[in-house]
């Protein structure tokens, strides 16, 4: 059996990740062009036409900018919940051959088990995702504005964690942008500062994580020796491997595992 996980590369300028079990191979979110999409699916080895299908978390360019270059794939399938589907819809002016699912749904897609769960952010109806596989749990969060308890117990017994430690809020104070854009990051329908992410990582059971990823990483309003003093000092010692996922890397290196 086995159980491979790849992020082809996760910031405000793109989300992509690749999951592949016995006799499936899925992308969670298409936030680059189909391209280099393509492109980064070559290096691993495979191809566009042996995806199965692309799970999508929410609407925002970021996490489907990808969408006009592979729609046409053959067989190629799309998950979503209907809001999120017309709002994919709406921005791209094209139809797609969705497989819709209610948030909160939990089902099969081929070997793999899929749970989706709600989080908080400003789009039209965010989830999360949990794919399990041969006992194995990886659980999906970004674009998160605060760990609701929901969320806690979907990340309860997870094995793999890729979570998002996005701004450090005294970079994004400083920083030039808007002051209604940093308004909306720290919302509670924003994002996950690196506090709020050490303060949940700090009181997480860690006894079954073997893999945490620091993903969604701001370019301008974070940096590594503040992650590193935060999300990345809370698992210290607690599990077996943790890493920040460079937001200016694509296929960033220890940013993926196999089981």
């Amino acid at each position: 059996m086995k159980f491979r996980f790849q992020i082809l590369g996760s910031s405000s300028g793109g989300n992509c990740a690749v999951i592949s079990s016995d006799s499936a191979t899925v992308l969670v979110d298409a936030g680059f062009s189909g391209r280099k999409i393509r492109d980064g699916l070559k290096t691993l080895g495979l191809s566009l036409d042996r995806v199965d299908a692309v799970f999508f978390t929410h609407e925002h360019s970021d996490h489907t900018a990808g969408v006009p270059g592979i729609s046409a794939t053959d067989g190629l399938r799309f998950f979503a919940n209907r809001g999120t589907a017309r709002e994919i819809e709406r921005r791209y002016k094209r139809a797609l051959p969705w497989n819709f699912f209610d948030s909160g749904d939990s089902f099969e897609f081929r070997d793999l088990r899929v749970t989706t769960f709600a989080i908080p952010h400003d789009s039209q109806d965010a989830v999360g995702y949990a794919f399990e596989f041969g006992g194995e749990k990886l659980v999906w969060l970004t674009d998160c504005g605060k760990i609701t308890n929901l969320v806690r117990a979907k990340l309860a017994d997870a094995d793999a964690l890729a979570i998002e430690s996005n701004y450090d809020p005294e970079l994004l104070n400083r920083s030039d942008r808007p002051e209604e854009l940093k308004n909306r990051i720290r919302g509670t329908h924003g994002h996950l500062s690196n506090g709020q992410c050490a303060e949940f990582l700090a009181e997480h059971d860690c006894a079954r994580l073997r893999h945490v990823f620091f993903a969604h990483v701001s370019r301008e309003c974070n940096a590594l020796d503040r992650i590193a003093g935060t999300s990345l000092a809370a698992v210290a010692g607690r599990c077996g491997n943790a890493s920040v996922v460079d937001p200016s890397a694509f296929l960033p290196p220890s940013a993926g595992f196999g089981f």
